[in-house]
């Protein structure tokens, strides 16, 4: 062993995988092959099971120190600002190893290029070229019959916030008249909308594009009315609910025609709006409409 560098090794890392991959291994052997004493800090966020951090701070503990045992693991949490989180990461390892010299390891796409601390940082060669992300990808594809897959599913169901899912609903109109939806196997009619989308820059440009989708119009002079919880028979029975955002807007240009999910469109004068043209769960939004335009 090769005492001359520093008296204690840090890994920081995320280690979102099901298992350690070859990378891993590589990475703590030749960090425990210079140190008698290793701390392995895990990044952890407040977000709970994303794509990017699906697993929890003591599922990868555990994963850790069933093939590593002898090292430490403690987690660093995530911080918006680089400075702030290095200051952090600093205390914690003077918390957890008051004394002795440090040395700080990392491969290349690691978190060495956002240190900003006081300890002395080391690049180790990556010779696998293992990424997390496609270790995820892959195992996203794969559903298998086991009961630890069933129970990991329910566990990831469990651990998570009740979640809000925002949607657009815009009233559409012209020369007097609101343009309404019908969807297929059903009687009723319904404003045009849909589920707000992480490429949306704001949910007036969801309305617009939900409204090119749905009609092929393009509108325009977008005005909030209001928003609701909308009792969606999907989510009746869940903890996670739809909370809509309904929009007035002016039929600008093109032609009315039903797309998407949407089986036939209909022009509604203003004075004929009326709650019984409306399926159940769009009545509240109605009764928004209603009250903004009287």
């Amino acid at each position: 062993m090769d005492k001359s560098l520093k008296d204690i090794g840090i890994i920081v890392g995320r280690f979102q995988v099901n298992e350690l991959h070859p990378g891993h291994i590589d990475l703590i052997e030749t960090v425990n092959a210079k140190h008698k004493r290793v701390v392995i800090f895990l990044g952890t966020t407040p977000a709970l099971v994303t794509r990017n951090n699906p697993l929890d701070f003591v599922a990868r503990k555990e994963m850790l120190l069933k093939r590593f045992p002898a090292v430490s693991v403690l987690s660093i949490p995530d911080s918006p600002s680089d400075k702030d989180w290095s200051i952090m990461l600093d205390s914690r390892i003077r918390e957890a190893c008051p004394v002795g010299s440090v040395m700080l390891y990392g491969s290349r796409s690691s978190f060495i290029s956002s240190y900003h601390g006081h300890f002395e940082t080391t690049e180790l060669p990556d010779h696998h070229n293992t990424s997390g992300t496609e270790v995820r990808i892959e195992l996203s594809k794969e559903v298998k019959s086991s009961p630890d897959f069933r129970a990991g599913v329910i566990f990831a169901a469990y651990n998570q916030y009740p979640k809000v899912y925002p949607t657009v609903d815009v009233a559409i109109t012209r020369d007097g008249k609101f343009l309404l939806g019908r969807k297929a196997n059903q009687s009723k009619y319904r404003f045009i909308g849909g589920f707000a989308d992480p490429t949306d820059d704001s949910y007036e440009d969801a309305a617009r594009r939900e409204a090119m989708e749905e009609t092929g119009l393009e509108i325009g002079n977008i005005t909030y009315v209001g928003s609701a919880r909308i009792d969606d028979w999907r989510y009746r029975s869940e903890q996670d609910k739809i909370i809509t955002h309904l929009f007035i807007a002016e039929a600008l240009f093109g032609k009315a025609e039903a797309r998407d999910d949407i089986a036939e469109l209909k022009w509604v004068l203003s004075a004929d709006l009326d709650e019984e043209l409306f399926v159940p769960e769009h009545v509240v939004l109605y009764d928004l409409l209603k009250k903004k335009i009287n």
